[in-house]
């Protein structure tokens, strides 16, 4: 698709150790593709969640010409993306605000890239899979082997209607 999103995009460059949430990070700490570009090991350090290494990597893989001509050839064929909006202040009384969140499973109301945006914007760190550092896991229907993982390592389950019910709090509140 000619049309995606600035994480989509990143992550798809297939830069070593950048996998969705490191792309979502970088997105929100960053503007632009060009301010991305031209940041330094430091900067990127910045981030949270991305060390040293992350970053090296990150820096060398725009530091090659190919990959640069390569980008710039996507841009040329119509490859582009919203602008940002505006950073909204992260929502410190969210019970998601700094949690790591998997979603799991078909959702009635939204589709998991909406929760997924949905969550961010209300301060969690999604991820894709279940690991000793997942907070929760959000499931709905058909739910497979991502709900068992998360029963045995002991990870908070929401389900899809507890979901609402928190998502209403939460806009209520505010």
């Amino acid at each position: 698709s000619k049309k995606t999103t600035f994480a989509r995009f990143i992550y798809a460059l297939g830069i070593r150790e950048v996998g969705e949430a490191t792309a979502q990070a970088l997105t929100q700490h960053f503007d632009t593709l060009q301010e991305l570009m031209r940041a330094d090991q430091a900067q990127l350090q910045e981030i949270e969640d991305i060390g040293p290494v992350v970053a090296q990597h990150i820096v060398k893989f725009f530091g090659q010409s190919h990959n640069r001509e390569v980008i710039q050839a996507l841009l040329d064929t119509g490859v582009h993306w919203d602008r940002p909006k505006p950073k909204a202040a992260q929502q410190t009384d969210s019970p998601f605000n700094h949690k790591t969140v998997v979603v799991t499973g078909t959702f009635k109301a939204f589709s998991r890239e909406q929760l997924k945006q949905k969550l961010q914007a209300l301060g969690a760190k999604t991820t894709n899979s279940i690991s000793s550092r997942t907070d929760i896991l959000l499931v709905g229907e058909k739910a497979g082997s991502k709900l068992q993982k998360a029963q045995q390592l002991g990870i908070r389950i929401i389900y899809e209607s507890e979901w609402h019910q928190l998502l209403n709090q939460v806009v209520n509140f505010n």
